[in-house]
């Protein structure tokens, strides 16, 4: 796989300082616009702010970029014909010779590639909401990539508990940043435990190091619960969503197009809440991503 990287990320690379991924779905499809740039190039600050280097992963003219540049980013933000891109659609892509933002799954595929350890997210894709069939390539990716990703679970529109009882058969250890219950996304808990609890950055680095002796090659999913401001009941979550697959269904949007439907809808119907929550735990999961990505020990 050819990765081009900016100057930045080459000699953070060569010179091995501290990088966290990002992915760049949230900038093209996830957040309206200006909200999209604006987010996006704080959570790079957010990744300087804290000593480390931060890495946002796109494909432009089918090549695919470690490290943007603000004139990247603005045209992830504005341009209408970026792809979604998951795994299935980066060779389509690359020989297509189009422009790309990666999901989960292909962040955390180049991300390793690229020798990054560390990747932080808001939420994870998962089994979906009355069609467990189709589970996200997300879920694929982590099973046998060896990457740490740093999010607040999955995504809350999705079926949380057989997501979750994805990943335990399919051996992704989830643990929990100082919490005992995994988190769900816009609420700081879920009715789901985590595998193991993490107080501190060692304490996630020795379970990699673990992790790479004994050979593993699943991801390690560091779940963050949302800052306590932002939360949101879930009682009001759960009547937001099913209003939103409600009006999905009626119109029709299913596959790749849903998640950020379903985003939209909530944050509108919601008054913006659920988009300040998002914006949050995005920022809040890079900050404990940094922590983390400088505490590892390789």
């Amino acid at each position: 796989m050819k990765i081009t990287f900016n100057e930045e990320i080459a000699g953070a690379l060569h010179f091995e300082r501290p990088i966290v991924a990002l992915e760049s779905t949230v900038i093209a499809h996830g957040l309206p616009h200006p909200r999209n740039i604006d987010t996006a190039l704080q959570l790079e600050q957010i990744v300087r702010d804290a000593g480390a280097i931060p890495a946002t992963i796109a494909m432009f003219d089918g090549e695919i970029f470690v490290g943007l540049s603000g004139e990247q980013i603005e045209r992830l933000a504005t341009d209408k014909d970026v792809r979604k891109l998951s795994t299935r659609d980066l060779a389509i892509a690359s020989a297509r010779k189009l422009n790309g933002a990666t999901t989960v799954a292909t962040t955390a595929m180049i991300a390793h590639r690229a020798g990054i350890n560390v990747f932080a997210t808001g939420g994870i894709g998962g089994v979906h909401r009355g069609f467990p069939v189709d589970v996200s390539a997300d879920l694929v990716e982590l099973s046998r990539t060896p990457i740490i990703v740093v999010c607040s679970g999955a995504k809350a529109i999705l079926d949380l508990p057989a997501t979750r009882e994805w990943l335990e058969t399919n051996g992704v250890p989830v643990l929990g940043w100082k919490c005992d219950i995994m988190p769900a996304f816009y609420s700081a808990k879920s009715k789901l435990s985590v595998d193991e609890r993490v107080d501190t950055p060692e304490d996630v680095s020795q379970i990699a190091d673990a992790r790479r002796d004994l050979g593993l090659t699943s991801a390690i999913l560091v779940t963050v619960p949302i800052p306590a401001e932002f939360e949101i009941d879930s009682t009001e979550t759960e009547a937001l969503i099913d209003w939103a697959l409600k009006e999905a269904t009626s119109q029709g949007v299913s596959g790749k197009d849903q998640t950020p439907f379903l985003l939209k809808e909530l944050a509108e119907k919601s008054g913006g809440k659920t988009l300040a929550a998002n914006v949050a735990l995005l920022e809040n999961n890079t900050r404990i991503a940094v922590q983390i990505a400088k505490g590892l020990n390789y």
